[in-house]
């Protein structure tokens, strides 16, 4: 029996994500987090669109236009605000220049708190004391990488989600490769990790690929860097943050779309509250909603990801 895919999305996408050691993630984001630190310690804010000779940069839309309503004010309790998050995964959330939160989590909280009129402060704490610190009123909204899934929605109240983890295939530059598709991969071959919600989709919708499985990202990334498999299926983020590092010598690049069936690849993150904040949380979604209407969504993206998993 094949694995489970809603077993596999902790296992796959948070576990994955969330376990890649710093010093990788460093060496992945190379220039880029150089530039997304200089970015913050510069007082001029970024254009909200790409420059003419830049690639063009995908930006998703999660909300949708007919579910506006009615503005919501946040409730007045008298005091700030306080978000949690942590300060370890960029490009989401990490240390800025002067050692303040800061990344495309954190900046869309702050553009958040702008639009509701509020003053909000933004505290650092470990990433798996998070959850926990909020149900113990130390904060009020987790604005972190942590996935919504019935488990934390048995225990808290979430917006609908800012950002998602996309699956995506990439394939090398100098081959030629079509577009994905049931057809296409028909005997190609394609690294996927094993075990993953990635692996389980690709035997699922892609069953005539001839998959090739590896212990981790890296191997496979590796592998299709030296040209030993066609494809490689994976998280659409990582994947990104690959293609623009020093790692992936300019090789591959993404090929066809992305797939986001929440079965396999989760519903995404949005901003965590408690229970008892539910006014809280509906005007949290409310100004998300605004955010990106007024456009600040798009310029925190392409601030913050200058290769869309998009």
């Amino acid at each position: 029996m094949g694995p489970n895919p809603s077993d596999c999305v902790h296992r796959s996408i948070f576990t994955t994500l969330a376990s890649i050691n710093r010093f990788r993630l460093c060496a992945v984001l190379g220039a880029a987090t150089m530039n997304l630190l200089a970015s913050v310690a510069q007082a001029q804010q970024t254009p909200a669109t790409a420059p003419s000779d830049a690639p063009a940069v995908t930006v998703p839309n999660f909300w949708n236009p007919r579910a506006r309503g009615e503005r919501v004010e946040a409730p007045q309790t008298g005091r700030a605000v306080r978000f949690m998050t942590d300060d370890e995964f960029p490009p989401l959330h990490f240390a800025g220049p002067d050692g303040a939160p800061t990344g495309f989590s954190v900046e869309l909280a702050r553009a958040v708190c702008e639009r509701l009129s509020i003053a909000c402060t933004v505290q650092a704490r470990r990433f798996d004391t998070l959850l926990d610190a909020l149900a113990d009123k130390q904060g009020d909204v987790v604005a972190a990488a942590i996935p919504l899934t019935p488990g934390l929605r048995a225990r808290f109240l979430a917006t609908r989600p800012y950002f998602r983890w996309p699956a995506r295939f990439v394939a090398r530059r100098d081959r030629g490769l079509p577009a994905p598709s049931a057809a296409a991969l028909t005997e190609r071959s394609v690294a996927v990790v094993e075990g993953s919600a990635h692996e389980a989709y690709l035997k699922a919708y892609f069953p005539k690929a001839a998959r090739k499985t590896f212990t981790d990202l890296a191997s496979a990334e590796s592998a299709l860097r030296r040209g030993e498999v066609d494809y490689l299926f994976a998280d659409g983020l990582n994947l990104a943050l690959w293609l623009n590092g020093q790692e992936a010598e300019n090789c591959c690049a993404f090929s066809g779309g992305d797939y986001l069936e929440n079965r396999y690849f989760g519903e995404g993150i949005g901003l965590v509250t408690r229970t008892e904040d539910a006014a809280l949380a509906r005007a949290l979604d409310d100004a998300l909603q605004r955010v990106w209407d007024d456009g600040k969504y798009t310029e925190l993206y392409l601030r913050f990801f200058p290769v869309s998993p998009f």
